[in-house]
């Protein structure tokens, strides 16, 4: 479950602060899904996920900023393709997939709920200062919010399969055409504004473009879990359970996909959504078992998983539905 590359984070404080709030701004040319922690004394809230667009700012925590630590995390939307990027550091924090706020003391044992899992979070350093904004960057970095927002414009366009040129903060007829074409088909109006435009960019290319490894949406309207099974490489391993809120994804694998994954996906109370003739390993609690043969002699549970995704793929996005995989 680890994302890919870090890249840098540049803190920009503000010369004469108007409120005290950490803000966030995105001048990457990628939607981005963020997390802050907030430590008190040795409690932590963490809250995620906030979607900033390319080219936006948002707060996510309001008021003065009197806590002893604040902390962030940043990764790029599941709709872009190839490997995930991420924004952040080198301080373990639990989170989950969907909407979340966690409690818990900084000094228990990290992520043990069996829906959590720790990503590597950095410090904001507020050096006495009661108002900060922090701008995620990308490199070679975009000169401006503006020019990430037109940046982000042109990846998301070539997530949908375009060719808008070179992923920058600079005007081109390809783009032009590109968008033009897309505003077409997509019906807007004169009137429909930016937060539209990326909202039908983004949802398209979810449709199109596989990121890399394996990823499950839950398309359905309440939460299921999933565990997911593999054989490509060593011995067959399955393990689990995510839990995967309504109109969410979770990332399973975050490498390139080795060989055939397999899905099992239930609803909370049990019943099977998305299930198959493949046999392996599972357990009621959080679980990673290697080899498939011997459950029962091993005190473990046999269940059916669903061929979702074959050798040879970089990635692969598996929805599900209610009544169980959307073709």
């Amino acid at each position: 479950m680890r994302a890919g590359f870090y890249a840098c984070l540049l803190l920009l404080l503000l010369p004469h602060p108007a409120s005290a709030d950490l803000k966030l701004c995105n001048r990457t040319s990628y939607v981005l899904q963020t997390a802050t922690s907030t430590i008190r004394n040795t409690d932590s809230l963490t809250r995620g996920w906030t979607r900033i667009i390319p080219g936006d700012c948002t707060t996510v925590v309001k008021g003065r900023l009197t806590a002893s630590s604040y902390l962030v995390y940043a990764r790029s939307a599941l709709a872009h393709a190839g490997p995930t990027r991420a924004w952040g550091g080198a301080f373990p924090v639990c989170v989950k997939d969907g909407d979340f706020v966690l409690h818990q003391t900084v000094t228990q044992a990290y992520c043990t709920a069996a829906d959590t899992f720790a990503l590597p979070f950095a410090p904001v350093n507020l050096k006495d200062r009661s108002d900060w904004t922090m701008d995620f960057d990308e490199s070679p970095a975009l000169v401006s919010l503006t020019a990430a927002q037109l940046a982000g414009v042109k990846r998301l366009l070539s997530d949908n399969g375009y060719k808008p040129g070179a992923i920058d903060g600079l005007p081109s007829k390809a783009t032009e055409a590109a968008l033009s074409d897309f505003r077409a088909k997509m019906k807007f109006t004169p009137q429909d504004g930016n937060d539209m435009l990326f909202a039908a960019l983004e949802k398209q290319a979810g449709t199109k473009s596989a990121p890399q490894g394996y990823a499950v949406c839950n398309d359905s309207a309440e939460p299921l879990l999933a565990a997911i099974a593999e054989t490509g490489t060593g011995k067959p391993r399955s393990r689990g359970w995510w839990r995967i809120a309504p109109k969410s994804c979770a990332r399973a694998i975050t490498t390139p996909l080795s060989g055939p994954v397999y899905l099992l996906a239930q609803k909370l109370g049990g019943a099977v959504v998305v299930g198959g003739p493949e046999k392996f390993c599972t357990t009621s609690i959080a679980f990673e078992v290697v080899g498939r043969a011997d459950c029962a002699t091993r005190g473990l549970a046999e269940s059916g998983f669903a061929t979702t995704a074959g050798g040879g793929l970089a990635g692969f996005v598996a929805h599900v539905g209610a009544a169980g995989l959307v073709r």
